[in-house]
């Protein structure tokens, strides 16, 4: 894992699931909606995957008062189901391009992911981040225990 210039954002969370499966919720339009969004009261109305080198990825979300936020990339790496890497951009921030890397490492039935969120402009950015990202992994876990 790489870290690029700017602010760094970085979680292990370990999943009751197979690396494939933890690996393919990353990488399902149709997964992602269900639970790429940063708390139980936000929605995913629209995901999209081109799952290949230099292929999109693009997330829209929605907040309860109904506020969207949007963020897309490219995929620049794609080891499945070992690892997953791809730039990330948000709307309200078109010209602070981070890198997303994920590890997928697992062991006796669970898997261990490792996310690195390097690149991120700002403290205030970064540490929106985190707690957006942890709460789509507080998601994540709950749809692959569905």
């Amino acid at each position: 894992m790489s870290e690029e210039p700017g602010h760094v954002v970085r979680i292990e969370r370990t999943f009751a699931a197979s690396a494939e499966d933890v690996f393919d919720a990353c990488t399902s339009a149709e997964v992602m909606r269900r639970w790429f969004h940063c708390a139980p009261d936000w929605a995913t109305p629209e995901a999209e995957v081109d799952l290949r080198l230099g292929g999109k990825v693009r997330v829209v979300m929605r907040m309860p008062d109904g506020t969207q936020v949007e963020a897309q990339g490219e995929y620049t790496l794609i080891d499945r189901p070992q690892r997953l890497a791809m730039t990330w951009t948000f709307h309200d921030d078109p010209y602070n391009e981070q890198l997303i890397e994920l590890s997928f490492s697992e062991s006796e039935g669970s898997t261990t992911v490792l996310m690195v969120n390097s690149g991120v402009s700002t403290d205030e950015r970064r540490d929106a981040q985190d707690e957006g990202w942890r709460g789509c992994f507080d998601e994540l876990e709950r749809v692959l225990a569905e």
